[in-house]
């Protein structure tokens, strides 16, 4: 038997989907609840067909992890860095459209990541600190999963293919503990379209996971990943819980759980945390 969490906006669609599945429920906050289980996953989805209902099927044991490695933009974040600093040189079409295919593994984020830092050359650095004010926002129930973690022993790192200057900030604000990122060159005034080398892409974030773990002393599997776009895939599937938040299809369909239609503390009720026990 597994443990299957149901988590939804709406408890109704929780009721309905425990009917379906059949089992007592083990209520974790309004919306949210622990059924045992011994379905398949894909017996799961098939019978969560049609509900706004986001799930994970895991083992009991071992499901509060002790380390936490979380993509930024577009996971932590609302936004995509690079593409809201590209408004200010009136170029967030062009880098969007290049961001896009990158994220659905279309093309090698390396290269994508330097042919999109080049066309910024000659932007004011102001732009960067503007950026921040005026775009990035935390997503809904960010905070409170970093922090939650954080309370309860879990080592919460930041690791991002976008930029230290903001990977810095949203770390702080968040609540991890530590952040990873690539660092954009400049000259003192303006940035040189030109990126720090090496770059931190899909097998650096498989590193962090990695790294961090060893320096935990800790097996992967205690550990979990969240994020959205292909650079992410190396670390979620090595991780002991993967989950891909409002991914995108390649993401999605390897990852153990999703979260589509919750905020991310779907997340601490992924681990079995109760709502009484959120920070």
């Amino acid at each position: 038997m597994s443990v299957l969490t149901l988590v939804s906006p709406e408890p109704e669609a929780v009721r309905e989907a425990i009917a379906r599945i059949g089992g007592a429920p083990d209520w974790l906050g309004e919306a949210a609840a622990d059924v045992q289980s011994d379905l398949t996953p894909l017996q799961v989805s098939e019978a969560l067909a049609g509900l706004p209902v986001d799930h994970a099927l895991q083992a009991a044991e071992g499901r509060r992890k002790r380390l936490f490695i979380a993509d930024m933009d577009s996971t932590i974040i609302s936004c995509e860095c690079l593409d809201e600093l590209a408004d200010f040189a009136g170029l967030k079409t062009q880098i969007a459209a290049i961001t896009e295919r990158a994220m659905r593994g279309e093309l090698e984020f390396e290269s994508a990541l330097r042919e999109r830092v080049a066309m910024l050359q000659g932007l004011p650095l102001d732009a960067l600190l503007q950026t921040y004010i005026e775009r990035v926002r935390l997503n809904p129930g960010a905070e409170r999963l970093v922090r939650t973690m954080a309370a309860h022993g879990t080592r919460c790192v930041l690791v991002s293919g976008g930029f230290k200057f903001f990977t810095s900030r949203v770390a702080a604000i968040a609540g991890f503990h530590a952040d990873r990122a690539n660092t954009l060159l400049d000259d003192g005034a303006t940035l040189t379209g030109r990126v720090g080398e090496p770059i931190l892409g899909k097998a650096a974030k498989l590193a962090a996971l990695e790294e961090e773990a060893a320096g935990l002393n800790i097996p992967l599997s205690a550990a979990l990943a969240i994020g959205d776009g292909a650079n992410d895939l190396a670390m979620i599937k090595a991780a002991g819980l993967g989950v891909a938040y409002r991914a995108k299809p390649v993401v999605a369909a390897e990852a153990d759980a999703g979260v589509n239609y919750c905020d991310l503390t779907a997340v601490l009720y992924f681990q079995g945390y109760r709502q009484t026990e959120f920070v």
